[in-house]
């Protein structure tokens, strides 16, 4: 097991104030299953260890959502961060607008993003994470229920001038409504998906963000552990049918040959490190100017060991290049394939 034995070094978000470590712990799997885009069975018990020690060895902050494990797993950060003193706790993000039915567990939630939804989901998150003010919280997706981005960014707005919340997000929206956003009121962060197969975001709003001072947290680093270095073919084929992967198109076919290869490509440079693939992969992304922090998620307290690296790993331009090569005659995804100096 691969271990950190220096202080993770940390990036401001934004400017929001707050000091974050190069990875954060996602907790998007200790939801567990039984519900759409579940990750199937999940033990309570070693949810909770892998937040604590994730916490003892220097993460300073935990991503989580509502809709994950439709409550679930917010109930499980809190109960991991309970005997932790509250000067020692890490920051805690929360995610909104996605409702799911209380009668239906398996029915698809829904992007709701009304002001009274809103205001009801934040009360939800806090009663959940027995907190008083959220960290930093984030819109999740951009709403299918009609509710105009003035309106649910305006409501957020205001929920921040109650101390509920300190700094406000969005999540999984482009630089368009980005740019929207920032007319109303300052966007304190940007959560897309990001990885060297997934790269849409390293092309307009990774360098938006960095110009407008809006911190960004990356998600999907590893693609859903495709790149971690511990998946093959006959384990995709044993993925249980409440794990959302077992119906993914990434996890099939000629992506998941591709996915395969690239996880082979970064095992070689992981050797050099001495590290993993995973926290190659999740070292490619915290390489990019803009990027402030890596959401990593573990089932267990020794895949939080197989990653913790790559919060001090720094890799070099010859290994950037290394892997642009690669994602390039893979023919691996869009964007751009290496990081670029963005101008102020």
């Amino acid at each position: 097991m691969v271990r950190v034995n220096t202080p993770l070094p940390t990036r401001p978000l934004g400017n929001t104030g707050m000091q974050l470590t190069g990875i954060g712990f996602g907790t998007w799997v200790t939801g567990g299953g039984g519900y759409a885009f579940g990750w199937g069975a999940q033990k309570d018990e070693d949810s909770i260890e892998a937040i604590k020690h994730a916490v003892s060895l220097g993460i300073n902050w935990i991503d989580t959502a509502a809709v994950y494990g439709l409550g679930h797993a917010e109930k499980i950060v809190s109960r991991a961060l309970q005997d932790i003193p509250r000067n020692e706790r890490p920051y805690v993000f929360t995610k909104c607008g996605m409702v799911w039915n209380e009668k239906d567990s398996s029915a698809i939630p829904q992007k709701i993003a009304n002001p009274h939804s809103l205001r009801r989901e934040l009360d939800a998150s806090l009663q959940r994470l027995k907190v008083e003010q959220i960290d930093l919280y984030q819109m999740h997706w951009p709403p299918s229920d009609g509710t105009p981005l003035e309106d649910y960014w305006g409501t957020l707005l205001e929920l921040k001038t109650t101390g509920k919340v300190r700094a406000l997000g969005l999540s999984n929206h482009s630089i368009t409504q980005l740019q929207a956003a920032e007319h109303l009121g300052h966007v304190d962060a940007s959560q897309p998906p990001f990885s060297a197969m997934r790269r849409g975001s390293g092309k307009e709003e990774i360098p938006w963000c960095y110009k407008n001072k809006t911190g960004v947290i990356v998600y999907s680093t590893m693609q859903s552990g495709l790149l971690s270095g511990t998946f093959s073919k006959e384990r995709v084929a044993q993925l249980p049918a409440d794990d959302w992967r077992s119906q993914s198109p990434r996890f099939r076919d000629e992506e998941l040959r591709k996915g395969l290869d690239l996880a082979n490509r970064l095992a070689s440079i992981a050797v050099r490190y001495q590290a993993t693939p995973g926290a190659i992969a999740i070292a490619w992304t915290l390489a990019w100017p803009g990027v402030t922090g890596a959401i990593v998620g573990a089932r267990s307290a020794s895949q939080v060991d197989d990653w913790i690296q790559a919060g001090t790993l720094r890799i070099t331009t010859a290994d950037l290049n290394e892997i642009a090569t690669a994602v390039d005659q893979l023919n691996i995804g869009s964007g751009p394939s290496r990081p670029s100096p963005i101008a102020d």
